[in-house]
């Protein structure tokens, strides 16, 4: 016997009224709501990336993927995993916008994160066996200690921007977490592919201050002429932070990466 597709209770696909609104993605498993989620004046390119776990710049189609907005609104059934859910907006994605979409493999420019040459300066969570899974997002974000960083009251990683000076400083905290959550974080930061090469299998505890990538980088600072030892105001760039703070090195590498070719889809959707 066929077994059932995973899908959503309900759910509303509309046009967003307001192509200029902020965007907004709320609930689903492991957030506070999980029993809906609320996605406001999202793009396709943003929905694509949450239902198939890719970053943006593994999804290629019309342009209006990243341009036309929607609002999506739907009841999730009690007991639904990440997995199950992450079916449930492909499948929603194929009911309401047609979509049609293949997969191909594509080499990016990225960078492959590996231990430094003196060893890491990592310490091993003692959480590490008790907690497999990072805490629940929470409505609030978490209060800060003497030195701006964040604190963590169950395993997760937090990234908070502060001021010293004039300057604007990135803080992070990580509790329980393992090495690719950190290969993970970086890559945001530089919008391009990270991948963990450390060897490091266990989960740490760490800090790490840095200045925030500038606006419109593409290309993260000394990754060819070594860690710069002239700080400034608002600390140590990113490449930098991670090999004096950490013990870790960035290495410029080609990265494999499953591509999501959208061949199809409607820019008016079944709304229910």
């Amino acid at each position: 016997m066929a077994q059932t597709a995973p899908a959503f209770e309900a759910a509303s696909v509309k046009p967003a009224p307001s192509q200029s609104a902020r965007t907004s993605m709320r609930g689903g498993p492991g957030t506070p709501d999980v029993g809906q989620i609320t996605f406001t004046s999202v793009t396709l390119i943003n929905v694509l990336v949450r239902a198939y776990n890719v970053k943006a710049y593994q999804v290629t189609g019309p342009d209006w993927l990243g341009s036309r907005r929607y609002d999506i609104v739907a009841k999730i059934p009690p007991g639904t995993t990440k997995e199950q859910f992450s079916l449930m907006l492909q499948n929603l994605l194929v009911e309401r916008f047609h979509l049609v979409l293949h997969h191909e493999t594509k080499e990016f420019q990225g960078f492959e994160l590996v231990t430094g040459r003196n060893g890491p300066k990592l310490k091993a969570s003692p959480e590490a066996d008790q907690m497999a899974s990072p805490a629940p997002e929470t409505a609030s974000p978490p209060k800060r200690d003497a030195n701006g960083f964040p604190q963590l009251d169950a395993p997760g990683l937090v990234m908070m921007e502060g001021v010293r000076g004039k300057a604007v400083v990135s803080f992070l905290t990580a509790r329980a977490q393992p090495l690719s959550a950190l290969a993970e974080m970086i890559s945001r930061e530089f919008r391009m592919p990270v991948m963990d090469k450390t060897g490091l299998t266990g989960k740490f505890d760490f800090t790490l201050e840095f200045a925030p990538q500038p606006p419109g980088a593409l290309i993260p600072p000394s990754l060819t002429e070594g860690p710069s030892n002239t700080v400034d105001e608002s600390g140590a760039n990113l490449t930098t932070a991670v090999q004096q703070q950490l013990g870790l090195r960035l290495n410029s590498s080609k990265v494999p990466l499953d591509m999501l070719i959208v061949d199809r889809a409607d820019q008016v959707p079944v709304e229910n």
